[in-house]
């Protein structure tokens, strides 16, 4: 018995591993079910929105703004149990997982772990680049950017002076195009107001794309769209460009052309984080966990996976559903579904997508949405995008902070959060420290 984690109480244990949307979906609808007991392990406690990771990089959104704590989540729910914790492994077994706070036992296990950034593995990217799939990621970000304009007022080499400047952003996904669109605006309207003694005309900012179209997955009207609105912000876009190499001061790309910059912001791809423990014949390309489509995971029994890190195929979507928010929050409401039709003794139901669109925006009154029945650009996408984003954010406080900052950041073409904010450091020998905790890391 772990003493961390709640007794068993007679119900049917559902243990949890994610708070991303398609695991706080699946514990929200559960949490209504007196039948069940919920564990959820996070090792954060809050609900990150993803989507807006951009905005909190670029100095739009206050990273509390796209946050939610699990337990203002989970008020007054007793049959939720929520734990912060980092599960090391899955023993299918014996019906249990491994956490930092000792075993859990499960009657049935979801996987809801999401995904990270895919480096490919490059050594030197891993090192240097910077990525953008956490909260904490985007306000390194955000602190890397503002300190190089910092960094440039003292700087008289001009090649210097340039790397801090540039900024090169690597896959014309939503998160690249979007982080390029919102940098662009920021260089036109608010930096030159900021950094007076700079020449922002140096200043230059790449979208670089191995695919043939920014925003692949979507429409053709999308694609050109947004490479359109990208280029009359200024932004060089380059496609069928492959980056190789980056050694901090110089991108290498693989047609032999080099790029000149200190700040190389990695939106390449993502590769999904299964639990260690899992059989070989569960995981699928990507990464992902292959599942049914019940969400079950092949070749273990009552361990399912929903979200990024589920490969669920069907007809219409034979590679697997896109690794983004809607996907998870329907799979996460679908499975807590089935267990309750299988507490009453009824059969499962197959799960089905149903597409609701997509859309991103690529500055101040520019976006592109394609739903199933009509696809558009521009000024009533973008007021469609903001709609659709501030509704989907967990919290009524939440919203009003992103509707107030958005309102002031249009009103004033000020991006009003333009902080440079680093935890203050203790005081000591910090190589005697880190060896330390490189020792520990190590003997674990």
């Amino acid at each position: 018995m772990n003493p961390n984690i709640p007794p068993r109480d007679g119900r049917q244990r559902v243990v949890i591993v994610g708070a991303g949307f398609g695991g706080l979906k699946l514990a929200r609808r559960l949490s209504r079910q007196s039948a069940f007991q919920v564990i959820l392990l996070n090792k954060q406690n809050y609900h990150e929105f993803q989507p807006l990771y951009y905005q909190v990089a670029t100095s739009g959104l206050e990273a509390n703004s796209i946050l939610f704590p699990l337990r203002a989540v989970f008020g007054g729910c007793k049959n939720v149990h929520i734990r912060i914790t980092t599960v090391t492994g899955v023993r299918p077994a014996d019906k249990a997982i491994d956490t930092e706070l000792g075993p859990v036992e499960y009657d049935a296990l979801v996987i809801a772990t999401g995904a990270d950034t895919n480096f490919f593995g490059m050594q030197n990217i891993i090192e240097r680049a910077l990525p953008m799939k956490s909260v904490a990621e985007a306000i390194a970000l955000r602190n890397r950017i503002l300190q190089n304009f910092e960094d440039a007022l003292s700087v008289d080499n001009e090649d210097e002076k340039q790397g801090l400047m540039n900024v090169v952003v690597v896959g014309g996904g939503p998160t690249g195009v979007e982080l390029c669109g919102t940098l662009a605006e920021m260089k036109r309207t608010v930096l030159p107001r900021d950094y007076p003694e700079l020449n922002f005309d140096m200043m230059q900012i790449y979208l670089i794309e191995s695919g043939g179209e920014l925003l692949g997955p979507m429409s053709e009207n999308s694609h050109q769209k947004s490479q359109e609105y990208l280029e009359e912000l200024g932004v060089h876009v380059r496609l069928n460009t492959r980056v190789k190499d980056f050694d901090g001061r110089t991108v290498f790309m693989a047609d032999g052309n080099t790029l000149r910059t200190n700040n190389l912001i990695w939106a390449a791809g993502v590769r999904a984080n299964p639990l260690a423990g899992l059989p070989a014949e569960s995981l699928g390309r990507g990464n992902r966990l292959t599942v049914n489509r019940y969400s079950q995971v092949q070749g273990v029994t009552d361990i399912y996976a929903v979200g990024d890190v589920a490969l669920m195929t069907e007809e219409k979507w034979p590679n697997g559903h896109p690794q983004i928010a809607q996907p998870a929050i329907q799979q996460g409401n679908h499975l807590a579904r089935n267990f309750i039709r299988v507490q009453k003794g009824e059969a499962m139901k197959d799960f089905v997508y149903q597409d609701l669109g997509t859309m991103a925006t690529i500055g101040r009154g520019l976006a592109v949405v394609d739903l199933p029945f009509l696809r558009f650009s521009g000024v009533i996408a973008w007021f469609v995008w903001l709609f659709v984003h501030l509704m989907a954010i967990v919290g009524v406080k939440n919203r009003l902070l992103i509707l107030i900052n958005w309102m002031w950041n249009y009103v004033t073409y000020d991006n009003s959060l333009r902080l440079i904010i680093r935890p203050k450091l203790p005081k000591g020998n910090f190589d005697a420290i880190k060896a330390r905790v490189d020792d520990q890391v190590v003997v674990k």
